[in-house]
């Protein structure tokens, strides 16, 4: 069959299937967990529960590991026992935090929730866990799902640019049922899970009749800035008869302060290693409102039969004022006797004050409709769903003011790298009055806009038919057909704002502030909104639409896929095998853009076209060993299609000096194939001891390269000579190779007053290869070659006390034109503790330390001795009640 035909067919079928199954009669339908998802059926292989912690689980906890077991629904308070007999039964390699596990600690967003699992690594911005990475993948190459349906990024900031990482910290934990993270992928799953895939569990209501309600409130305090935290969730429904509802809202609102010093380096052989070009002080008061409100709702006909309806809108809206303070020295570097350095300072132009007042929303919206139902023996599930994930940006005003010294003044700035973390610490003679915000001029005013959409169509159906094949028990053939159908666009409008030059003093506000634990001077503030007032908010002219064009995008991609899954037992052994394929057609509408050799702009449309397909086969084993332990071995094969930006069409185009920047339509889709091998000891009381390596082999890695290239003449007017191309490839072969430990216990046979106290940890170690340029090679980017977690808690009586650490090597983060120029993100190791205390009558009160060590975020070029971002948050205070009736 050709491709399109198939294409048409796995549409026809999944609409025509769905249709039918949500308008057939009450008698067809059939009971299952409340709840389905891209492979609902498919995953549940485990009929009953292997009690790994109590003696006497009954029908109704079987029942819900079985329920867990499919993964996509939860009831509010899953309890730690249910998640491990769940990951114990799993056919496939896969880690579960449940809600109350993600309560003990004060984790705010689902980024810094995840980071707990073994395997994982986190990267943070403005103090909260942003994005995950799983066993050294970055954002980019990883699924994110709620319900089994992918999720869409909300912000197009990922660390490498793909426009495909989801950016966690948009998801409150306040309405999380639990969250999963599948190592090994099935061929239900979606295959664009190159490292694998976090999927957000939601709330729903138990199986117990009747009305139940649950809630958090608190409160807190973050000393840097002397500023508040406000939180709330409250969930609440139940089942009525054939019906059930839960109903969640959260709400999250802080006003965190950063204190930041970005250097930046000379980074060539004229100027000492530490010489610096720049010294940026950033003082930044961020107001950030999240929120999280999900339904999740449905009609039960009979013990087989029933359909659903699941919503929820989650995000946030933050002010963004970020004061600064540039020193920026000539490049006269010379090396004093004492070992300092000292630069000389040209007025105007060497001193500034800036101010960018900016604010942006991010909001993920998600529906789905759906049902379960069972005809003729089989199982079939199925759902609509669509996904929304939007970024707008209505202002990002941005203006600076330059010092202007008096006449024959002769500016030196002498310093060394002897502040924390190597941050320099400097000494400013020869500008007098230069923290006096009367002796600044505005200098420099913009202003940008910013709409970005990303939304997609799901349709899925699955099913499940139980088979007896020879000696072997509890058979099933799974077969599914999904279609995917994406459609996303960037879109940034940039301003002209015409000004006068100005006295910084007619807007200044405060008095000079002192931060970074007092070793920086950062001037009188810029009051957010004086210049707006003043000036206005910009006009667009002939610059502008050209800068709008080099930035738009817009790209349609639609994936069709099918899957084929077989599960069996023989004695101890679980065998689970099949193959997925997947279709994938996309389009890109984009701008060549720029300025000709005469220096007239131009813009001219360019659009790329492609269709590729790929199979991926599946192998996994799992031997019972008895006395709760068990032996997996486990082969799978993902995808990582080319980032958005990385194919973006587009070219942003400088004759002048020969440059173009410019995505690479030609990509190819990575691809992995892994192996997996695992031990597992499962302990009383949800506690396990395991031990595991893996090993990724993938091909066509995608890097960021330079090129020379000799474009057509009538493409770019006025140039026929070779231009300097910035760009992306696909590399050679790379790998990723590691091993987990994974250990978490409550001790037995204590004395009396230590009875409750347990701990856990765990560590993994990745060893990854790509090559970065050509002839040298590197850990991929995002690889951190250790990362661990480690924690100790005690609960007795009521009482509960957490306190958790978690660690994090360096990881590349950008790449450079060689090594010197490499950027890291630095090592970091964090610290939280977390006490509660359950009254009678279901309600408990809490305190939390957030950030116990002040870990800064903090990144490098080339060597540690050289940060070009070290900023740091202080601790936040929490507290506050719960309440579950």
């Amino acid at each position: 069959m050709q491709s399109s035909a198939l294409r048409k067919a796995l549409l026809s079928y999944a609409v025509s299937m769905s249709l039918a199954a949500l308008c057939a009669p009450a008698s067809v339908w059939a009971q299952s967990a409340p709840a389905s998802g891209d492979h609902g059926p498919a995953a549940n292989t485990s009929t009953t529960a292997t009690d790994a912690d109590s003696d006497d689980a009954g029908k109704s906890d079987k029942k819900k590991v079985k329920d867990l077991q499919g993964v996509h629904v939860v009831a509010p308070r899953t309890t730690e026992e249910m998640a491990r007999a769940t990951q114990q039964n799993a056919p496939n390699l896969i880690n579960i935090r449940t809600g109350d596990e993600i309560r003990a600690l004060p984790d705010v967003n689902t980024a810094e929730a995840v980071r707990r699992i073994p395997g994982i690594s986190m990267e943070t911005d403005e103090g909260e866990g942003r994005y995950v990475n799983i066993r050294g993948f970055d954002a980019d190459l990883n699924s994110t799902t709620y319900a089994g349906v992918r999720l869409l990024p909300t912000n197009n900031a990922s660390p490498f640019g793909g426009y495909r990482g989801m950016a966690l910290d948009s998801i409150p934990t306040g309405f999380i049922g639990a969250i999963k993270v599948t190592k090994s992928n099935l061929p239900s799953q979606d295959a664009e899970a190159l490292g694998g895939t976090i999927e957000v569990l939601p709330k729903t209501a138990p199986e117990e009749q009747g009305g139940f309600f649950e809630g958090d409130v608190g409160g807190g305090y973050e000393p840097l800035r002397s500023t508040g935290v406000t939180n709330f969730s409250l969930t609440g429904g139940g089942r009525f008869n054939n019906f059930w509802i839960t109903v969640t809202a959260s709400k999250h609102n802080d006003g965190r302060g950063i204190d930041d010093v970005e250097p930046a380096y000379f980074n060539d052989s004229a100027h000492p290693y530490q010489a610096v070009n720049d010294i940026e002080q950033r003082d930044y008061e961020l107001h950030r409102r999240r929120h999280g409100y999900a339904l999740d709702m449905g009609y039960q006909i009979d013990d087989e039969n029933q359909w659903y309806f699941r919503a929820f809108e989650a995000g946030y809206t933050e002010v963004y004022e970020r004061q600064y303070f540039d020193v920026i020295p000539d490049g006269n570097t010379t090396v004093l006797p004492n070992g300092q350095l000292q630069d000389t300072l040209t007025f105007p132009g060497a001193i500034t004050k800036a101010l960018r007042d900016e604010r942006e929303t991010s909001t993920e919206r998600f529906y789905m409709l759906g049902g379960q139902n069972e005809l003729g023996g089989t199982n079939i599930d199925y759902h609509v769903a669509y996904v929304e994930g939007t970024y707008k940006k209505p202002y990002d005003y941005n203006s600076t003011f330059t010092y202007n010294a008096p006449d024959g003044a002769q500016g030196l700035v002498t310093y060394n790298n002897s502040g924390p973390g190597h941050v320099p610490v400097y000494t400013i003679s020869g500008a007098p009055g230069y923290l006096d915000p009367a002796n600044y001029t505005l200098t420099g005013i913009n202003n940008d806009t910013a709409y970005n959409f990303d939304r997609e169509m799901t349709y899925a159906i699955n099913s499940k038919t139980p088979v007896n094949w020879g000696s072997l028990t509890d058979q099933s053939l799974n077969f599914g057909v999904s279609v995917r159908q994406r459609h996303k666009q960037t879109n940034s409008q940039p301003y002209n704002v015409a000004f006068n030059p100005i006295s910084m003093s007619q807007v200044a506000s405060g008095s000079n502030e002192t931060y970074y634990d007092g070793i920086y001077q950062n001037g009188v503030d810029i009051a957010p909104g004086a210049l707006q007032r003043i000036f206005g908010y910009g006009t667009i002219g002939a610059n502008e639409i050209l800068a709008a064009q080099q930035q738009f995008l817009d790209e349609h991609e639609d994936i069709y896929a099918g899957y084929g899954e077989y599960l069996g037992t023989y004695g101890n052994l679980g065998i689970l095998g099949g193959v997925r394929y997947e279709e994938t057609r996309d389009r890109s509408h984009a701008y060549s853009a720029g300025v000709d050799a005469s220096g007239n702009p131009f813009a001219n449309p360019v659009n790329s076209r492609h269709n590729y397909h790929n199979v991926f086969p599946s192998l996994q084993f799992r031997y019972d060993l008895g006395d709760n332990m068990l032996v997996r071995v486990a082969y799978s094969s993902t995808i990582a299609r080319p980032g958005f930006n990385q194919s973006n069409p587009s070219l942003s185009v400088d004759l002048g000096s020969g440059t173009v920047q410019t995505g690479n339509p030609n990509l190819k889709p990575a691809t992995a194939n892994s192996v997996d091998a695992s031990f597992e000891k499962y302990l009383p009381n949800a506690g396990i001891v395991s031990v595991g390596v893996f090993d990724k082999e993938i091909s066509n890695y995608i890097v960021p390269v330079q090129t020379t290239q000799a474009f057509d003449s009538s493409l770019f007017p006025g140039s026929s000579q070779p231009l300097r191309v910035y760009t992306y490839k696909n590399a050679g072969s790379s790998y990723a190779r590691g091993l987990e430990l994974n250990w978490n216990q409550q001790f037995q046979n204590l004395p009396d007053w230590l009875m409750g106290l347990g701990a856990g940890a765990n560590y993994t170690w990745v060893d990854s290869r790509f090559e970065i340029r050509p002839g040298e090679y590197s850990l991929l980017p995002s690889t951190s070659k250790n990362t661990w977690n480690a924690s100790i808690f005690y609960k007795r009586a009521g009482l509960s006390l957490n306190l958790a650490a978690y660690s994090v090597s360096a990881d590349l983060f950008a790449i450079g034109a060689d090594r010197s120029s490499d950027v890291f993100n630095a090592s970091r190791t964090s610290m939280d503790f977390s006490a509660s205390y359950d009254f009678p009558e279901n309600w408990s009160i809490y305190f939390a330390v957030k950030n116990l060590l002040n870990t800064p975020h903090a990144f490098y070029q080339g060597t540690p001795d050289r940060p070009i971002q070290r900023e740091f948050y202080d601790v936040t205070y929490l507290a506050g009640v719960r309440f579950h009736f």
